[in-house]
């Protein structure tokens, strides 16, 4: 049964990003873990990355993440999620980025509303919801986030953009799994409770 996750990378302070949005502290970041049973990644050739994007069917975003994505597309321009359904929760017009398999959606209005037709373009894959923590927290309040899949990068921000913006409803996840990269990262698996 298709589920809405979020997945995302957070520093060992509980923050997504830098309070400016700046991603540095990740994007830059370099580190390591030698013991047993780490494993490639996340970002790697068969990291956790690519075995959960593979599970991928739509994915859903805030204004701000999706303008980030356009800044940072690359040399070539090319879109990252070709052939996905995108949907981008935000009151503004925005620019569309063009190419082949490009398909984002600019949506106003809750959620809940919306979430059905989320759930039906993904088909028998999951709903991602990339970002930020207040769309994170949207999905959580309105009873629709399923799984938060959280990649710990052993980096202290002090400050900065939080995982969730309010308190999730249903008390203590429940943590269904971990996995320990090479690059000293760890990812902790939760099912949300309702």
């Amino acid at each position: 049964m298709s589920k809405t996750q979020y997945y995302c990378a957070a520093s060992l302070d509980g923050y997504i990003a830098e309070a400016d949005d700046s991603l540095d502290w990740l994007l830059g970041y370099e580190g390591s873990y030698e013991g047993a049973g780490a494993e490639p990644g996340p970002m790697g050739e068969g990291g956790g990355y690519e075995r959960f994007y593979d599970g991928v069917g739509a994915l859903v975003s805030g204004a701000t993440t999706y303008e980030f994505l356009l800044d940072h597309m690359g040399a070539d321009g090319d879109w990252p999620y070709p052939g996905k359904p995108y949907w981008v929760l935000s009151s503004r017009e925005l620019p569309l980025p063009e190419g082949e398999g490009v398909d984002v959606r600019i949506a106003r209005g809750e959620v809940a509303e919306l979430h059905g037709e989320m759930m039906e373009a993904a088909g028998e894959r999951n709903l991602w919801v990339v970002g930020g923590g207040n769309v994170a927290s949207q999905f959580a309040a309105a009873g629709l986030l399923d799984e938060l899949l959280l990649t710990v990068v052993p980096v202290v921000l002090g400050a900065g953009k939080p995982v969730f913006d309010e308190r999730l409803p249903g008390g203590p996840l429940q943590l269904t799994g971990t996995r320990t990269f090479e690059s000293g990262m760890v990812e902790l698996d939760y099912e949300l409770r309702r």
